[in-house]
């Protein structure tokens, strides 16, 4: 398999949480949270940052260089363990700061994460749509799109997550197609963040289907996709919720992997699992205490699309 991929990014920045827990502002649209029988807030600070730092010592053993941040802050940022929904960095130079629909989300942006980023990678510019919160106007990142950086196109499940206005000027800016979709699980809630339905690798998309109710803008995203030329592998309900659908691709020194939780990888089929590896390693995380909070390892995980600065 190639070792060079604009798909998959060779580095992430992570956020090590010191004050985690499943964030109350969040959880009237995500399903995908709960508070589960554990409710002491310190426990369950200390075993996500144990889950944080065990997953970036197996990333960087599989050579994927890991930008590990401590967040010290205070229970004002219970989500911070998930900067992929306040940035984005892509080829050229561009990093992209995000509109949070939550207000104590918007507490995650952090200085320093884009400073280091200037400094060890190269970058032109930062186009920051933040300022859209105060119209009401919202776009989660890498969460609200899943991004084919090949084909240039944004598929999005419609939500109070993702503003077409700001989806629309993203796709400007940064030269994607946006494809949105509406979607609903067996009780007609719709999807709050498009990652946790969907994945695209260099060679391959897990999509979850069932969850695109209109028929023809299913089997279009499906046409899609394999025009692309990836084997398109779809996820069924129980998989989604396994967080399946939430795994990202990255280059590592021995080739590409699959970054995905274990649960997630324990949900997959045998057949399912030998696609995958037809081009990607996985490569599963132990994240139990982190799904809590309705996210898994796509949404820990920030890929830099940046090119590294030489060293002298």
């Amino acid at each position: 398999m190639s070792i060079i991929s604009i798909q998959a990014p060779s580095a992430v920045v992570v956020i090590r949480p010191h004050c985690f827990h499943p964030n109350p502002e969040t959880a009237a649209d995500n399903t995908f949270q709960h508070t589960g029988r554990e409710r002491d807030h310190a426990v369950l600070a200390v075993a996500a940052r144990d889950e944080v730092t065990e997953a970036a010592a197996t990333l960087e053993r599989a050579g994927v260089r890991t930008h590990v941040f401590d967040d010290h802050g205070d229970t004002q940022t219970p989500d911070s363990v998930f900067p992929n929904n306040w940035f984005s960095t892509h080829a050229g130079g561009h990093i992209a700061l995000y509109p949070m629909h939550c207000a104590n989300r918007r507490r995650e942006r952090r200085g320093d994460v884009v400073e280091m980023l200037k400094a060890e990678y190269r970058v032109q510019d930062v186009i920051d749509y933040s300022g859209l919160e105060y119209d009401g106007v919202f776009l989660e990142g890498t969460g609200a799109m899943v991004l084919d950086h090949v084909a240039r196109v944004a598929y999005t499940a419609r939500s109070k997550r993702a503003d077409p206005v700001a989806l629309e000027r993203f796709c400007t800016h940064f030269n994607f197609e946006p494809m949105c979709f509406d979607t609903a699980d067996r009780f007609g809630r719709a999807v709050y963040h498009t990652n946790v339905m969907m994945s695209i690798g260099t060679e391959f998309a897990l999509v979850g289907f069932d969850l695109i109710f209109d028929a023809s803008r299913r089997n279009e995203i499906r046409q899609r996709l394999i025009e692309s030329g990836r084997t398109v592998i779809a996820l069924d309900h129980e998989q989604i919720n396994s967080f399946a659908g939430n795994a990202l691709e990255l280059t590592g020194t021995g080739g590409r992997v699959l970054a995905l939780s274990e649960r997630a990888a324990e949900s997959l089929t045998s057949q399912q699992r030998a696609q995958i590896e037809q081009s990607a390693r996985l490569l599963p995380l132990r994240v139990p205490t982190i799904e809590m909070a309705g996210g898994s390892v796509r949404c820990m995980l920030a890929g830099i699309h940046l090119a590294r600065r030489s060293r002298v």
